[in-house]
């Protein structure tokens, strides 16, 4: 942001037309060692404007990814989302914060929701301008817990990465919080690091399996977030108060299948499962993901229509389509056998 000084008053030297900078403003990055939040640290540095400038908070100011981050150029500080006290430090004096939890850390949507009602509390102490809170649709306006069609899960959940998002969002809204509530979108970043690329079958040929039938599913790059997140900070006030969803493509099961089987020179084929099936496959979160597909699935229209892709590419201009981050990261796609 560029101002331009005074002129120098009773005729003393001076030019009304020399520009002052203004210093940048602060985001304060929960996560920043993560996907969403490295994604939002490394966009701000690389950002031309200046116009902000990135705190990154981290358990382990010493860790290896946190000393790189140092080395570009970010204020590194220590943050524990389990310690409020610790949040309201390092949230003072920043006019942002990106707010986002860390669910299969823990697998706990009770503490998920904790972790977020201690970022609330600390930006609400800090007095930051703008919050932007990564967060998910509570699944259970459309599959209430009376509903059989899907287990209950932890006591109270149907899907329970998503349900513990979505209730916290009450706790920024309670606290009368400039807050941006950002529905975020599957990673297509899963496929290198949770284990759901495509996997050889008895016959050899890869299977990517999913219980979405026909079914569109909303996903992005997970740097691609955080790129999205600056834009939504750049554009001021326009998004304060506003829910938005962002994603990069919105693609069937069978098209994420062609377009792997293209970049990684293989045959893969979309294994659609009943959902009941993907819960049972034993790796753990698994009846957690299989409620999530199920829901995405069945309440298709509802949950795509939230994921604006023209408004994610207004937010993020070098948004990747999912042909441009295979392009990048095919080769980190762990595959059996290969």
């Amino acid at each position: 942001m560029v101002g331009y000084a005074q002129a120098a008053p009773n005729g003393c030297r001076g030019n009304p037309l020399e520009e002052t900078k203004m210093p940048p403003k602060v985001i304060a990055v929960v996560g920043a060692t993560g996907a969403q939040g490295g994604g939002l640290v490394r966009a701000i540095l690389n950002d031309r404007s200046g116009e902000f400038a990135a705190r990154a908070l981290t358990r382990d100011v010493n860790s290896q990814k946190a000393r790189e981050l140092a080395r570009m150029g970010a204020e590194v500080v220590a943050a524990d989302v389990d310690d409020v006290e610790s949040l309201k430090r390092a949230f003072a004096g920043a006019y942002g914060a990106f707010c986002v939890t860390f669910f299969w850390h823990h697998m706990s949507a009770e503490r998920e929701m904790a972790e977020a009602r201690n970022m609330a509390e600390a930006a609400k102490a800090a007095g930051v301008q703008h919050v932007i809170w990564s967060t998910l649709e509570d699944m259970r306006q459309w599959v209430p817990l009376t509903d059989n069609r899907m287990p209950t899960l932890q006591g109270k959940y149907k899907v329970p990465h998503f349900d513990g998002k979505g209730e916290a969002n009450r706790f920024f809204l309670d606290r009368g919080l400039p807050v941006t509530l950002l529905n975020t979108s599957f990673y297509w970043d899963n496929f290198i690091h949770f284990g759901a690329g495509p996997k050889p079958g008895p016959d050899g040929v890869l299977a990517l399996t999913m219980p979405m039938g026909d079914k569109r599913l909303p996903a992005m790059a997970a740097e691609d977030i955080g790129k999205c997140a600056l834009g939504i900070f750049k554009a001021g006030r326009e998004f304060i108060g506003k829910e938005i969803g962002i994603a990069g493509e919105h693609l069937t099961g069978q098209q994420l299948a062609e377009k792997l089987s293209r970049a990684l020179g293989r045959e893969v084929r979309y294994h659609d499962v009943p959902p009941e099936v993907y819960r049972g496959f034993g790796f753990p979160g698994a009846d957690d993901m299989g409620n999530m597909f199920q829901v995405k699935r069945d309440f298709n229209d509802q949950y795509v229509g939230a994921r604006d892709l023209a408004l994610a590419r207004r937010l993020n201009p070098d948004l990747q389509t999912f042909d441009a981050w295979l392009a990048k990261h095919k080769h980190e796609i762990p595959i059996e056998g290969a």
